[in-house]
């Protein structure tokens, strides 16, 4: 009894803790998920007869070209598209009321006049207290040396941090394996293992759902003419973390956009094509090949567990609420496991034990 209340006292010191040292801890957070994602990589290399020091750095370089590839063609290409974006906000939305809303009225028998100019002014008053704050707050970020160096400071830690777990990966791991009590150690591990799996098939596999939707919506709405495509297109691969909302979103977005700018049917089949196409691709290609069913998250849940995340924690809870969902499901599963090999199971009656091996129960 005294040990789980010290257990109990040890986790809630350790997340009290966490929450004081939260804003120093974005860096090391980022650093850490470098690592685990690289980790694989670095040992393919490691076992083709490279050294862990060289296989690390052969790897960091790796990254950086691919992202100062990305800064120089794409970064320009994108922030040009969202300065036009925002400068041509307040036209779709004259164009909205003057064009779509009579239509609505009119097939629908309803009043949105009125409601939608009250939006519209909102939206243009707090666009235009937007762009000052944000002025205002990048001259006093400019002015501030303190600030810009501990941005740099953060920017700079997460490959150094990133850099000395990789290389020290194997060893910690064995470490940490070494702690653990042997009667629970197996059960432990085996644990471990499965988390391992499901989080490196969603945190990969879903990486590259992303970037090749991303890719997909974008080539596809750039081709078409369609202005901020490239944006529209990389923004909705984003998005697509959370099951149909990247679809939906940029659909909704490539439709308008299409619409003003060609007010021709052709251009709205044209992208109907394209995320129609993005669709069957991830579902048929992309899902099957990348993922499987190794996640075996629902998509209902995966969007209760966005939500919930983002409500609890905030930006940083809906980065963590898909992977926590995920370990859940493996200790649910193994969980289901011990109870349908129990007794409690198989004739109503008994109790389970988990030890290292097969469960126990008593009568």
């Amino acid at each position: 009894m005294r040990l789980r209340w010290w257990g109990l006292l040890t986790a809630v010191g350790f997340f009290w803790m966490v929450t004081l040292l939260s804003p120093i801890l974005m860096p090391f957070f980022i650093g850490f998920i470098l690592a685990y994602l690289g980790n694989p990589i670095v040992g393919m290399l490691e076992r083709s007869g490279l050294s862990r020091l060289f296989a690390v750095i052969l790897f960091f370089l790796l990254i950086g070209t691919l992202t100062l590839l990305g800064m120089l063609v794409l970064l320009p290409l994108l922030w040009q598209q969202l300065l036009q974006f925002f400068y041509l906000i307040p036209e779709m939305l004259i164009w909205l009321q003057g064009s779509v809303v009579p239509y609505l009225e009119h097939y629908l028998d309803l009043d949105l006049s009125t409601g939608f100019e009250q939006i519209r002014l909102l939206l243009l008053e707090h666009w235009r207290e937007t762009g000052s704050f944000a002025a205002s707050l990048l001259a006093q970020m400019s002015r501030s040396g303190l600030v810009l160096a501990l941005w740099l400071i953060n920017i700079t830690l997460v490959p150094v941090v990133a850099f000395y777990l990789l290389l020290d990966w194997e060893r910690m791991i064995g470490a940490v394996r070494g702690l653990l009590p042997r009667r629970i150690e197996p059960t432990v591990s085996r644990l471990a293992g499965d988390c391992d799996e499901v989080l490196g098939a969603f945190l990969r596999g879903q990486l590259i759902v992303m970037v090749s939707l991303g890719t997909v919506y974008a080539s596809g709405l750039s081709l078409l003419g369609v202005s901020f495509g490239a944006l529209i297109g990389m923004a909705a691969g984003v998005i697509s973390i959370v099951p149909y909302l990247g679809a939906l979103s940029g659909f909704t977005t490539a439709i308008l956009v299409a619409f003003f700018q060609f007010g021709s049917l052709w251009a709205l089949v044209g992208v109907c094509g394209v995320f129609l196409l993005g669709q069957m691709l991830e579902t048929f290609v992309f899902q099957p090949l990348l993922l499987g069913d190794k996640i075996g998250l629902h998509p209902v849940a995966v969007i209760f567990a966005v939500l919930a995340g983002g409500q609890l924690f905030g930006f940083f809870g809906i980065l963590l609420a898909l992977p926590i969902a995920a370990m859940v499901m493996v200790l649910l599963r193994f969980a289901l496991e011990r109870y349908r090999s129990s007794a409690l199971f198989e004739r109503g009656s008994g109790r389970i034990e988990i030890d290292g091996g097969s469960p126990r129960e008593r009568q």
